[in-house]
């Protein structure tokens, strides 16, 4: 079969399954098949392909039927103008979440001296990465899960990203103090994951599940972190898209000030950030 006609193929199985974004989907499997940039699939179209990567690309395509992100299959999503190894390990970077580093970015060049971040909850290090590309700082990248760390260390070292990784819940192996704690916490109620897509659910649920309210980590974040950051030092937070108000509340309620949000591309309101001053615990107590 030609190449033309393989991507067809692709194309009109995942149609036939309601897949969204199937064309997209089916063309990315095929470069990955064949090992080839977009550019170079499109001169090859009239190409007749091996047999052996034919059938490999079947059985990619049911993968996808099934549920399977294609991020996991070809193990790259691109993030903030990077490439980044991921797997079933880690939840896959999203373009909202570009925001919310963006403001990490003009809120670290805001400071007068090398910054010390701190990225809860970091995942692939998407975030800490991508912010160690553009801003001169100290940033710690932390993550529950060991497997997470280790597909965060791999992505530095392809980024020759010099990072200082923790294995931590949270703060439990945190210590000292940061100008900035940045988090993309999980933040979906339980009982909504049931009803999410197959691909998202084939996403790590430790990633996903945000408690009952979708918002426990947001009170552990907004409580604890006030012990780990500088006066006048920020916690920064991606959010659901219908979670300011609470989160907001949260913060408030924690004593962060300036508290504001920021929309994403979709224009719903995406995430959060709020300024901490140790003046504010004085008064608390």
């Amino acid at each position: 079969m030609k190449v033309r006609e393989v991507l067809k193929e692709g194309i009109l199985k995942l149609n036939m399954y309601e897949i969204e974004d199937a064309f997209l989907k089916a063309q990315i499997l095929l470069e990955y098949e064949l090992g080839v940039s977009h550019e170079e699939l499109l001169v090859n179209y009239g190409q007749e392909m091996q047999k052996t990567n034919v059938k490999k690309y079947y059985e990619n395509i049911e993968k996808v039927i099934q549920g399977k992100p294609v991020q996991y299959i070809t193990n790259h999503q691109s993030f903030y103008g990077l490439d980044f190894y991921v797997d079933e390990n880690v939840l896959i970077p999203q373009p909202d979440t570009e925001i919310l580093v963006e403001e990490v970015i003009k809120i670290s060049r805001s400071r007068s001296q090398k910054p010390r971040i701190l990225d809860i909850c970091t995942g692939s290090g998407a975030i800490a990465i991508a912010l160690d590309k553009n801003i001169e700082a100290q940033i710690m990248a932390s993550d529950i899960s060991k497997n997470a760390i280790e597909v965060a260390k791999k992505n530095a070292l392809k980024h020759e990203s010099n990072l200082e990784f923790r294995v931590s819940n949270l703060f439990e192996n945190i210590e000292g103090k940061f100008d900035v704690v940045v988090s993309n916490p999980p933040y979906i109620e339980t009982e909504t994951i049931k009803n999410l897509s197959e691909e998202v659910k084939n996403e790590p649920i430790l990633a996903l599940d945000g408690g009952k309210d979708g918002l426990v980590f947001y009170r552990i974040l907004a409580e604890k972190s006030r012990e780990y950051l500088k006066n006048g030092g920020f916690l920064a937070v991606e959010i659901g898209y219908n979670q300011r108000r609470k989160v907001v509340e949260i913060f408030e309620k924690a004593g962060f000030e300036e508290v504001y949000a920021k929309r994403d591309f979709g224009g719903n309101e995406r995430i959060i950030v709020g300024k901490w001053r140790e003046i504010c615990r004085f008064q608390q107590m």
